[in-house]
Protein backbone atom coordinates (compact mmCIF):
# COMPACT_ATOMS: atom_id res chain seq x y z
CA UNK A 1 0.00 0.00 0.00
CA UNK A 2 1.42 3.36 -1.04
CA UNK A 3 2.28 6.02 1.50
CA UNK A 4 2.53 9.77 1.08
CA UNK A 5 6.26 9.59 1.79
CA UNK A 6 6.71 7.33 -1.25
CA UNK A 7 6.12 10.35 -3.51
CA UNK A 8 8.95 12.52 -2.14
CA UNK A 9 11.66 11.31 -4.52
CA UNK A 10 9.48 12.13 -7.52
CA UNK A 11 8.81 15.62 -6.13
CA UNK A 12 12.52 16.16 -5.52
CA UNK A 13 13.30 15.24 -9.12
CA UNK A 14 10.74 17.75 -10.38
CA UNK A 15 12.21 20.41 -8.07
CA UNK A 16 15.47 20.26 -10.02
CA UNK A 17 13.55 20.68 -13.27
CA UNK A 18 11.01 23.35 -12.36
CA UNK A 19 12.02 24.88 -9.02
CA UNK A 20 14.96 26.77 -7.59
CA UNK A 21 17.74 24.13 -7.46
CA UNK A 22 19.20 25.62 -4.28
CA UNK A 23 15.91 25.10 -2.44
CA UNK A 24 14.07 21.90 -1.49
CA UNK A 25 10.58 20.78 -2.38
CA UNK A 26 7.85 21.46 0.14
CA UNK A 27 5.57 18.44 0.37
CA UNK A 28 2.44 18.41 2.54
CA UNK A 29 1.31 17.83 6.11
CA UNK A 30 -1.56 16.91 8.39
CA UNK A 31 -3.94 14.00 8.64
CA UNK A 32 -3.06 11.31 6.10
CA UNK A 33 -5.96 8.98 6.88
CA UNK A 34 -9.36 10.13 5.62
CA UNK A 35 -9.09 13.82 6.59
CA UNK A 36 -12.23 15.92 6.72
CA UNK A 37 -10.70 18.49 4.34
CA UNK A 38 -7.78 18.45 1.94
CA UNK A 39 -6.65 22.03 1.21
CA UNK A 40 -4.77 22.46 -2.07
CA UNK A 41 -2.75 25.63 -2.64
CA UNK A 42 -0.58 26.64 -5.60
CA UNK A 43 3.16 26.20 -4.97
CA UNK A 44 5.67 27.03 -2.22
CA UNK A 45 8.21 29.86 -2.11
CA UNK A 46 11.50 30.47 -0.36
CA UNK A 47 9.60 32.25 2.43
CA UNK A 48 8.94 28.80 3.82
CA UNK A 49 11.77 28.29 6.28
CA UNK A 50 11.81 24.55 5.57
CA UNK A 51 12.82 25.08 1.94
CA UNK A 52 16.52 25.61 2.71
CA UNK A 53 18.70 22.55 2.31
CA UNK A 54 20.06 22.79 5.86
CA UNK A 55 16.56 22.27 7.30
CA UNK A 56 16.27 18.76 8.74
CA UNK A 57 12.68 18.92 10.04
CA UNK A 58 9.35 18.46 8.30
CA UNK A 59 8.92 20.14 4.92
CA UNK A 60 5.27 21.13 5.08
CA UNK A 61 3.48 24.17 3.62
CA UNK A 62 3.52 27.66 5.16
CA UNK A 63 6.15 27.08 7.87
CA UNK A 64 7.54 30.38 9.15
CA UNK A 65 4.73 32.48 7.65
CA UNK A 66 1.76 34.24 9.25
CA UNK A 67 -1.03 35.25 6.86
CA UNK A 68 -2.36 31.81 5.97
CA UNK A 69 -2.83 30.83 9.62
CA UNK A 70 -5.28 33.71 10.01
CA UNK A 71 -7.50 31.82 7.55
CA UNK A 72 -7.36 28.58 9.53
CA UNK A 73 -7.97 30.39 12.82
CA UNK A 74 -10.86 32.41 11.39
CA UNK A 75 -12.72 29.30 10.22
CA UNK A 76 -12.26 27.54 13.56
CA UNK A 77 -9.56 25.10 12.48
CA UNK A 78 -6.71 26.46 14.61
CA UNK A 79 -6.90 27.19 18.33
CA UNK A 80 -6.43 30.75 19.56
CA UNK A 81 -3.41 30.09 21.76
CA UNK A 82 -1.47 28.52 18.91
CA UNK A 83 -2.52 31.27 16.53
CA UNK A 84 -1.23 33.89 18.96
CA UNK A 85 2.05 32.01 19.22
CA UNK A 86 2.34 32.10 15.43
CA UNK A 87 1.67 35.83 15.35
CA UNK A 88 4.36 36.48 17.94
CA UNK A 89 7.08 34.44 16.23
CA UNK A 90 9.54 35.68 13.67
CA UNK A 91 10.41 33.21 10.90
CA UNK A 92 13.76 32.37 12.54
CA UNK A 93 11.92 31.44 15.75
CA UNK A 94 10.12 28.53 14.10
CA UNK A 95 12.18 25.58 15.29
CA UNK A 96 11.52 21.91 14.52
CA UNK A 97 9.39 21.42 17.62
CA UNK A 98 7.15 24.39 16.91
CA UNK A 99 6.63 23.31 13.29
CA UNK A 100 5.57 19.90 14.55
CA UNK A 101 3.29 21.55 17.11
CA UNK A 102 1.47 23.47 14.38
CA UNK A 103 1.00 20.41 12.21
CA UNK A 104 -0.03 18.25 15.18
CA UNK A 105 -2.93 20.69 15.53
CA UNK A 106 -3.67 20.41 11.80
CA UNK A 107 -3.62 16.61 12.05
CA UNK A 108 -5.78 16.55 15.18
CA UNK A 109 -8.35 18.70 13.38
CA UNK A 110 -8.40 16.13 10.55
CA UNK A 111 -6.97 18.48 7.92
CA UNK A 112 -4.43 17.87 5.19
CA UNK A 113 -2.53 20.77 3.57
CA UNK A 114 -0.71 20.46 0.27
CA UNK A 115 0.17 22.34 -2.92
CA UNK A 116 -0.55 21.32 -6.49
CA UNK A 117 3.03 22.20 -7.42
CA UNK A 118 5.75 21.19 -4.98
CA UNK A 119 8.45 23.14 -6.88
CA UNK A 120 9.70 25.82 -4.51
CA UNK A 121 10.47 29.18 -6.14
CA UNK A 122 12.59 32.01 -4.73
CA UNK A 123 9.56 34.30 -4.75
CA UNK A 124 5.85 34.28 -5.54
CA UNK A 125 6.28 34.39 -9.31
CA UNK A 126 3.33 32.91 -11.20
CA UNK A 127 3.90 29.47 -12.69
CA UNK A 128 2.48 28.52 -16.09
CA UNK A 129 -0.19 25.85 -16.37
CA UNK A 130 2.34 23.65 -18.16
CA UNK A 131 4.50 23.42 -15.02
CA UNK A 132 1.70 22.92 -12.50
CA UNK A 133 0.14 20.29 -14.75
CA UNK A 134 3.31 18.20 -14.42
CA UNK A 135 2.31 17.63 -10.79
CA UNK A 136 -1.30 16.65 -11.37
CA UNK A 137 -0.80 12.88 -11.53
CA UNK A 138 1.20 12.92 -8.31
CA UNK A 139 -1.41 15.10 -6.60
CA UNK A 140 -4.12 12.62 -7.61
CA UNK A 141 -2.02 9.87 -6.04
CA UNK A 142 -1.85 11.94 -2.84
CA UNK A 143 -5.62 12.31 -2.85
CA UNK A 144 -6.09 8.59 -3.47
CA UNK A 145 -3.81 7.72 -0.55
CA UNK A 146 -5.39 10.04 2.01
CA UNK A 147 -9.01 9.72 0.80
CA UNK A 148 -10.39 13.10 2.02
CA UNK A 149 -14.08 13.74 2.63
CA UNK A 150 -13.94 17.14 0.92
CA UNK A 151 -11.32 18.95 -1.17
CA UNK A 152 -10.88 22.73 -1.25
CA UNK A 153 -8.85 24.16 -4.13
CA UNK A 154 -7.56 27.71 -3.93
CA UNK A 155 -7.72 30.01 -6.95
CA UNK A 156 -8.80 29.80 -10.59
CA UNK A 157 -5.59 28.25 -11.89
CA UNK A 158 -5.28 25.41 -9.39
CA UNK A 159 -9.01 24.65 -9.54
CA UNK A 160 -9.02 24.58 -13.34
CA UNK A 161 -6.03 22.24 -13.63
CA UNK A 162 -7.31 19.80 -11.02
CA UNK A 163 -10.85 19.71 -12.41
CA UNK A 164 -9.68 19.77 -16.05
CA UNK A 165 -12.06 22.57 -17.02
CA UNK A 166 -12.05 26.34 -16.86
CA UNK A 167 -13.06 27.46 -13.37
CA UNK A 168 -13.78 30.99 -12.22
CA UNK A 169 -14.01 30.99 -8.44
CA UNK A 170 -16.27 34.05 -8.47
CA UNK A 171 -18.86 32.02 -10.42
CA UNK A 172 -18.46 28.86 -8.33
CA UNK A 173 -18.69 29.99 -4.74
CA UNK A 174 -20.23 27.29 -2.50
CA UNK A 175 -20.59 25.01 -5.53
CA UNK A 176 -18.82 21.67 -5.68
CA UNK A 177 -17.52 19.79 -8.68
CA UNK A 178 -16.89 16.07 -8.91
CA UNK A 179 -13.36 14.76 -9.29
CA UNK A 180 -13.29 11.14 -10.42
CA UNK A 181 -10.15 9.08 -9.85
CA UNK A 182 -9.72 5.31 -9.54
CA UNK A 183 -13.43 4.61 -9.16
CA UNK A 184 -13.77 7.20 -6.39
CA UNK A 185 -15.61 10.50 -6.60
CA UNK A 186 -14.47 13.48 -4.54
CA UNK A 187 -16.28 16.74 -3.91
CA UNK A 188 -14.11 19.70 -4.88
CA UNK A 189 -14.96 23.25 -3.84
CA UNK A 190 -13.06 26.09 -5.56
CA UNK A 191 -12.34 28.97 -3.14
CA UNK A 192 -10.62 32.34 -3.56
CA UNK A 193 -6.85 32.30 -3.06
CA UNK A 194 -6.47 34.00 0.35
CA UNK A 195 -2.86 35.24 0.53
CA UNK A 196 -0.35 37.17 -1.55
CA UNK A 197 -2.18 39.02 -4.30
CA UNK A 198 -5.36 37.33 -3.08
CA UNK A 199 -5.21 38.76 0.45
CA UNK A 200 -8.07 41.13 -0.42
CA UNK A 201 -10.28 38.08 -0.94
CA UNK A 202 -9.51 36.40 2.38
CA UNK A 203 -12.89 37.37 3.86
CA UNK A 204 -14.66 35.62 0.96
CA UNK A 205 -12.44 32.59 1.46
CA UNK A 206 -13.32 32.51 5.16
CA UNK A 207 -17.04 32.85 4.43
CA UNK A 208 -17.00 30.03 1.89
CA UNK A 209 -14.92 27.64 4.00
CA UNK A 210 -17.22 28.17 6.98
CA UNK A 211 -20.15 27.36 4.71
CA UNK A 212 -18.44 24.21 3.43
CA UNK A 213 -17.71 23.04 6.99
CA UNK A 214 -21.30 23.69 8.07
CA UNK A 215 -22.84 21.97 5.04
CA UNK A 216 -20.45 19.07 4.48
CA UNK A 217 -19.00 18.15 7.87
CA UNK A 218 -21.71 18.88 10.47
Amino acid sequence: MKKISDLKKKYDKLQLEFGEPNLDSIYNGGCENNPDICFIFMNPTGRNIASVKTWKGRKSPWLGTKNIWKLFFSVGLLNENLYNEILNKKPKDWDYDFCDKVYDEIENNKLFITNLGKCTQIDARPLPDSVLSKYLDLLLEEIDIINPKVIITFGNQVSSIILDKKISVSENRKIYHELKYKKKIYKVYPVYYPVGNGIFNIDKSIEDIKWIIDNELK
